[in-house]
């Protein structure tokens, strides 16, 4: 490949992070410039380009399955209800309501993408912030902390979990026994913090609550049958894979969606179209565009050298190249968005353990089904571990923080930058330091 192509992949790809960044341009519009870009310089033709795309297709049916599933039960005001019972059950008082919005935070990120949970609880939070008198930008950014922290829990929570876990073939049960309890630790680290992080709402307590407003649950026969589907969907998620016939999560939340849509509309709480009218298409076209630019790095040769530089750096210590992941990863991860890092990134991780020779070269086929060394997946956790957490440094570091930042502007409000890193930066530095210390007491030693 020309070394002119090249340097056009890197310039297209370095070009489109800082346009992000800077927000001068509409992410998904950049996105698509860019790897529209290399298709229209010939660094990639068409076919090879929705090659890419079809190569993360897990991802992407995972993504679109449970926007469909959620937004398909909005009209049985059930994230509504939820909401306004967490100010009930913390009866006034600043503090429970922290721990309320961790826990509740905690349970839907768990199994749902942290993008996901942000959509669905985020916007209950200014009005209740309304009503006991407290500004609702901190709870904003404590929803996207812990839905960030919390999506370690499971494969599914996140799509960085998602794309590194699928990479190394790592199964939901196998993911849950190994590196569940980091979200855990994740988290505990955000409940330490708070009173510290958040003193005025930590101290404030509400003499009465009559005047709060009291949400009712529409359709509960429908809600009813909905919790059905979405009990089934968790449990394939677990079970899926273990199967005669494997089940993969983006199968089961194609599948969810699918009934989800098919009891709408039998049951006519809403229509098809406004459902499928509301997912996130702008986020999934995203995606694609950041695929195809990836791809663009790949071809032109770009990732492979990268590798031979980490190669150089970090040898076959896999102690010291594990702890480098962490931090490195988690300093980009505030920089640059983790998920067009992380599709970067999982390649070059691939091609650098077999440069070293701890790993075969089987691995580098995309259809590679088998299992990785046990030896070698610390450095794919710590990219994990990094790229997750790290998100949580800046508001550019997640598509859950984007999405906060939305919503708070519908309200009436900005979530700066400066409010952000204000937060973000103590966080991400302790649970940095809390995900590498589990990850060499876990793996390493």
């Amino acid at each position: 490949m020309e070394s002119w192509q090249a340097t056009l992949s890197i310039i297209t790809f370095i070009g489109v992070i800082i346009m992000i960044m800077t927000e001068w341009i509409h992410l998904t519009v950049i996105a698509l410039l860019g790897a529209l870009i290399l298709v229209f310089t010939n660094v990639l033709t068409l076919p090879e380009a929705i090659g890419y795309i079809g190569k993360s297709h897990g991802t992407l049916a995972l993504f679109f399955g449970v926007m469909v599933l959620v937004r398909a039960f909005e009209p049985t005001k059930i994230f509504d209800y939820l909401g306004t019972q967490i100010v009930f059950l913390a009866k006034g008082e600043g503090k429970l309501l922290l721990l309320w919005v961790v826990a509740l935070t905690t349970l839907i990120s768990s199994v749902l993408p942290n993008a996901t949970t942000v959509m669905v609880l985020a916007p209950l939070i200014p009005p209740i912030a309304q009503e006991i008198g407290v500004n609702f930008i901190p709870l904003l950014i404590l929803i996207v902390f812990v839905a960030n922290s919390a999506s370690l829990f499971t494969l599914v929570g996140d799509p960085v979990t998602f794309i590194i876990g699928d990479a190394v073939n790592l199964s939901f049960i196998d993911y849950f026994q190994r590196l569940s309890l980091a979200g855990a630790i994740a988290v505990f680290v955000i409940i330490a913090v708070l009173p510290i992080l958040f003193p005025k709402i930590w101290r404030i307590k509400l003499e009465s609550l009559d005047y709060l407003p009291h949400p009712h649950i529409n359709h509960p026969r429908i809600l009813g049958v909905g919790g059905l589907i979405i009990a089934l969907v968790l449990v394939f998620f677990v079970i899926g894979d273990s199967l005669p016939v494997p089940i993969s999560p983006a199968t089961v939340a194609l599948l969810g969606a699918a009934l989800a849509l098919l009891l709408s509309h039998q049951s006519k709480i809403d229509t098809v179209h406004n459902i499928l009218r509301d997912v996130d298409w702008s986020t999934l076209i995203f995606f694609m565009s950041i695929f195809v630019m990836i791809g663009g790095l790949e071809k032109t040769g770009v990732i492979a050298n990268l590798s031979v530089l980490i190669t150089t750096i970090l040898g076959k210590n896999i102690l010291f190249g594990s702890l480098f992941l962490v931090f490195i990863t988690g300093i980009l991860s505030s920089l640059i968005p983790n998920i067009p890092l992380v599709v970067a990134m999982v390649p070059l991780l691939q091609q650098y353990v077999v440069n070293v020779g701890l790993a075969p070269s089987v691995i580098l086929q995309p259809d590679f089904q088998g299992q990785y060394p046990p030896e070698i997946l610390p450095l794919f956790y710590a990219m994990m571990f990094g790229a997750t957490l790290g998100g949580n440094g800046t508001l550019v570091g997640a598509s859950s923080n984007i999405v906060a930042a939305g919503i708070a502007e519908q309200h009436g409000r900005k979530i700066s930058f400066k409010t952000f890193l204000h937060y973000g930066v103590p966080v991400t530095i302790l649970q940095l330091l809390a995900a590498s210390i589990f990850l060499v007491v876990r793996f390493l030693i």
